[in-house]
């Protein structure tokens, strides 16, 4: 039987719909993920903590020892933070290498909203501290940076 242009046009609707499926899915999945960000940090023992803390990394800079400290001193809420959202790299036993795809993006979407309660944040910056911070691959840091205009 020859394979013709009706056989071919019928094959490709299957393959978009298909993709529109996986897609809807990924969708649904964000959605939620969406609806669920970081609420841990509305409760004990994150509450007390991020109200202590949010102003003091508000006024430092990312990445810088006053950060870090700021981070020292959070350590119990954090620990709490990371082990209820598996959007942090601290997550998992093996780091970022342990998340999947929808958990890197809710990540990236969280730095960009980081910057932003940040008086000197920048989106690119923390891409940069972040691969050190974090172990990324050069790869991994070019699809972030490829991926910042998303939010101009």
């Amino acid at each position: 039987m020859k394979y013709t242009e009706e056989d071919c046009k019928k094959d490709t609707m299957e393959h978009i719909n298909q993709v529109r499926r996986q897609l809807s899915r990924v969708i649904i999945e964000l959605t939620e993920r969406a609806r669920v960000h970081d609420a841990s940090k509305l409760n004990s023992p994150e509450i007390e903590t991020f109200t202590e803390y949010t102003p003091k990394l508000a006024s430092s800079t990312y990445g810088s020892d006053e950060y870090e400290e700021n981070l020292k001193g959070m350590k119990k809420a954090l620990d709490h933070h990371y082990a209820n959202n598996s959007h942090h790299p601290e997550h998992y036993e093996e780091g970022i290498k342990g998340m999947d795809l929808l958990d890197i993006i809710e990540m990236f979407c969280d730095w960009k909203a980081a910057t932003l309660r940040h008086n000197d944040g920048d989106l690119n910056k923390s891409i940069e501290i972040n691969q050190k911070r974090f172990n990324y691959s050069d790869e991994l840091k070019e699809i972030f940076k490829n991926s910042v205009s998303i939010f101009d």
